[in-house]
């Protein structure tokens, strides 16, 4: 039986902006942090159970409280889907928090298996 090691891939939200040419709405400063994983949901009383440190939130949720839960959870980023934009006061908490908001004119699923397939190389 042969054991095959996968190689830890190191990867940073700076990095699936150019990938996936995603739109940088705000928290620049946290474009260095790291990715280990991603999480999808609307339902912030779900993500906030569920997600996990370093993860990337994908929703169509705009408002504050998405960045409530970004920053307990200590999310490495949050991407909007459908063209969605987030409120003025979203994006103020982003770069309070220096968690970066992202943008994309995909569908939830395509966005979703994007970064999973990046993530699991």
């Amino acid at each position: 039986m042969q054991t095959v090691i996968k190689e830890e891939v190191e990867m940073k939200v700076s990095d699936l902006v150019e990938k996936f040419g995603l739109k940088v709405f705000s928290g620049e400063d946290g474009l260095d942090r790291e990715v280990t994983g991603g999480y999808v949901s609307d339902l912030l009383s779900d993500v906030m159970g569920n997600a996990g440190e370093g993860d990337v939130w994908i929703t169509l949720q705009t408002h504050q409280n998405v960045m409530a839960i970004a920053s307990l959870k200590d999310l490495a980023a949050v991407i909007l889907v459908k063209d969605r934009e987030p409120e003025e006061d979203t994006l103020e908490h982003s770069n309070e928090e220096s968690i970066p908001i992202l943008g994309t004119n995909r569908q939830t699923f395509e966005i979703a298996g994007k970064l999973y397939n990046v993530l699991n190389q």
